[in-house]
């Protein structure tokens, strides 16, 4: 468990949206634990290893050691490393592999398209956008549209499926809504500004049945004064996940900054150590 100097230490260093504990340890269900300046969070049989080091100097002879010290001391049954490469102590052996890239957008750096502001305008005039700190059943429900038109990998569909406790327990989430106007939501921003240097976006879906053009543009853009608001000045975007996503956060101003590996192993330490002390019990 991490003290509160520890985490707050931890907030002022991160850079990933991993590093952020009010957001893992809702999503996760797990305790968050730190091995020297690399993050991780361990429950029951398994373990998140976290392979971006706080310092931001990463090296994966380091990260190498960092990680076998983790497995020796937790001894987890299943592993999930997310880092920018995976240990070649894990290459041989990844039961499933994922490789991908983070994306920012530098509010300092990048200026808004006159086109993006015209389509955030158009919408402003037929939508009210408010913001909140909780999910109600519209929420879920166009969570569930969303999840039946579109094939997204399964850790993403599992993060939609956390919200609902997400946004619950952590005080940093803030939920950007839009209506139309009956007062139905058309579509909605969940946004993390936990950690000291930025803001993420954590996801976002609309609706079709309660459909507005441009619904989103204008939660991005309230994104930003969201993010604006609290003297950040960066936003990480996540995973590029697929093509329409990735040409959404580029469409804003994001690019891909750095990359994303994730590896899950099976270690099977569990069933070793029961059968051994079923053994011991007959000797």
């Amino acid at each position: 468990m991490l003290t509160p100097e520890e985490e707050a230490h931890v907030l002022s260093k991160a850079y990933v949206p991993e590093h952020i504990v009010n957001l893992m340890v809702p999503i996760s269900k797990g305790e968050p634990i730190l091995k020297e300046d690399h993050l991780g969070f361990v429950k029951d049989n398994w373990l998140i290893f976290v392979g971006y080091p706080l310092d931001g100097s990463f090296s994966l002879e380091r990260c190498e050691r960092i990680l076998k010290q983790a497995v020796e001391t937790f001894r987890p049954e299943y592993l999930w490393f997310i880092g920018p490469e995976i240990p070649a102590s894990l290459l041989d052996a990844c039961k499933e592999r994922e490789t991908d890239q983070y994306y920012r957008l530098d509010l300092d750096q990048t200026k808004l398209k006159p086109s993006l502001q015209r389509m955030a305008e158009k919408a402003f005039k037929e939508i009210t956008v408010e913001r909140s700190h909780s999910i109600s059943k519209e929420h879920e429900a166009l969570i569930d549209e969303l999840l039946k038109r579109e094939k997204l990998p399964p850790r993403v569909r599992e993060l939609y499926r956390a919200m609902p406790d997400y946004v619950t327990h952590s005080s940093s989430a803030c939920v950007l809504n839009a209506r139309n106007k009956k007062g139905k939501l058309c579509a909605f921003f969940i946004v993390e500004l936990g950690a000291k240097n930025f803001s993420t976006y954590v996801l976002g879906s609309h609706s079709k049945k309660h459909y507005v053009p441009h619904a989103s543009d204008l939660l991005f853009l309230e994104m930003i004064k969201l993010t604006l608001e609290h003297g950040k000045n960066t936003i990480n975007l996540g995973l590029g996940v697929n093509e329409g996503i990735r040409r959404f956060k580029e469409k804003w101003g994001g690019i891909p900054f750095l990359d994303y590996e994730f590896c899950e192993r099976y270690y099977g330490y569990t069933r070793t150590v029961s059968l051994i002390k079923s053994l011991e019990g007959k000797l």
